[in-house]
């Protein structure tokens, strides 16, 4: 399944006509292209989707959707590295 993840972009940078944003997703980050927001600058919320930012979100909405895929249980399978607490605790 492919879905749009929301993340924090911490920083942003320019290489080779590209705008690069280092991403924060829970407790890791990745690198993802900001081309298709040009708009988004350094603490915006977007979703990444195939490491690409397709959208911006305002920080509640970025909340919300991380706490459905937590529950669904598809952030272990685009993440593994990220600890899920279970829902039992």
């Amino acid at each position: 399944m492919c879905l749009a993840i929301p993340g924090k972009i911490l920083e942003i940078e320019h290489k080779e006509g590209s705008c690069l944003g280092r991403v924060q997703f829970g407790g890791i980050s990745r690198m993802v292209s900001l081309d298709f927001v040009p708009e988004a600058v350094a603490g915006d919320y977007v979703m990444v989707h195939v490491g690409f930012a397709i959208s911006r979100v305002d920080a509640e909405e970025a909340e919300r959707t991380y706490k459905v895929l937590t529950e669904m249980g598809a952030l272990q399978e685009e993440f593994p590295e990220i600890e899920v607490p279970s829902s039992n605790s």
